[in-house]
């Protein structure tokens, strides 16, 4: 892909194993990772960007793969002093988690943007590989269950997933511009695909998607969206989609995420657990490859990121 430019958008732990795949095969100058902010908040003071920092940690090496979440050698002395306190323990962070959240916060409160703070951070921990945040304004996700409107953390970590989901919505948009870096990517003379990571298409894609002009420019695009499913066997790998499209009354399945891209999408790429799905994306006028969508080692990340580019290329 020499010479040409792809724009990952992604969020999750499943986002951030094909981030970590596609820049392990790509050169700095071929990537851009645009990542969902919807998901981050406040707390303890703090500025916690959950979605980013799990794309910093897996191109860092950092990552936790045993527990698909935070940093791995974890330590949690913080977390059990501030439970003897009587603080706030529903939010569980590792003390060296803690560390990118206390670096964040105190470079933001200084007036630093959070395109910088993150560009900053990814550096120091030896990433040359651009990640960017949708956008550098308050975005924050919110679902609506039976007790009403509740930000996204508190009903996925607080709640556990429990109460059923019947809306979503994006606080701060419309009003919340693109950042730099991802408005430059789409911009570019050389840009050859957008791929949307295996991420949850409502919680970690739409974010993206309804900053300022997103939809509109990824809509205008001249360049191939390939997306690779979050579903496996029917079933959501990690995470609340399952559990979100039943709420909503949707089907589980590979055909609703077609269904949500709608014609934004031009290729999917499904696993071979959802072969019989085939058949009717096609039907839909979509192009679909059936892989091993499933990342549990370094390996599967590369294999599966040559075999999105490929289809970039072509």
């Amino acid at each position: 892909m020499s010479g040409r430019h792809v724009l990952a958008l992604s969020g999750g732990v499943g986002g951030a194993k094909l981030a970590a795949g596609l820049a392990a095969v790509m050169d700095p100058s071929e990537l851009t990772i645009a990542v969902n902010t919807g998901d981050d908040f406040e707390h303890l003071g703090l500025t916690i960007c959950p979605d980013i920092d799990s794309v910093i940690y897996a191109l860092a090496g950092l990552n936790d793969i045993q527990r698909g979440w935070g940093v791995k050698d974890e330590t949690w002395q913080a977390m059990a002093m501030l439970r003897a306190m009587g603080e706030e323990d529903w939010f569980n962070l590792g003390d060296r988690d803690l560390a990118m959240h206390l670096g964040r916060t105190w470079r933001l409160r200084a007036g630093e943007s959070l395109s910088d703070v993150t560009a900053r951070l990814a550096g120091e921990l030896g990433i040359a590989h651009a990640i960017v945040p949708m956008s550098d304004g308050p975005v924050r996700t919110q679902v609506r269950t039976v007790a009403g409107w509740t930000d996204f953390q508190r009903w996925f970590v607080g709640e556990q997933c429990g109460p059923a989901v019947s809306a979503i919505r994006f606080e701060g948009v419309p009003g919340a511009l693109p950042s730099p870096g991802l408005a430059a990517a789409l911009g570019r003379e050389d840009l050859a695909a957008i791929v949307i990571c295996p991420s949850n298409p409502y919680l970690s894609v739409d974010p993206i998607l309804a900053v300022d002009g997103i939809r509109e420019a990824v809509a205008a695009r001249r360049v191939p969206l390939i997306a690779v499913s979050p579903l496996v066997g029917g079933a959501a790998v990690k995470g609340p989609l399952a559990k979100l499209l039943a709420g909503m009354g949707r089907a589980v399945g590979n055909a609703a995420i077609a269904d949500h891209y709608g014609d934004l999408l031009d290729h999917l790429l499904i696993d071979h657990a959802d072969e019989a799905d085939v058949s009717g994306l096609q039907a839909r006028g979509l192009h679909v490859t059936v892989t091993k969508t499933m990342m549990r080692e370094a390996a599967d990340r590369t294999r599966l990121a040559q075999e999105v580019l490929a289809l970039a290329g072509a």
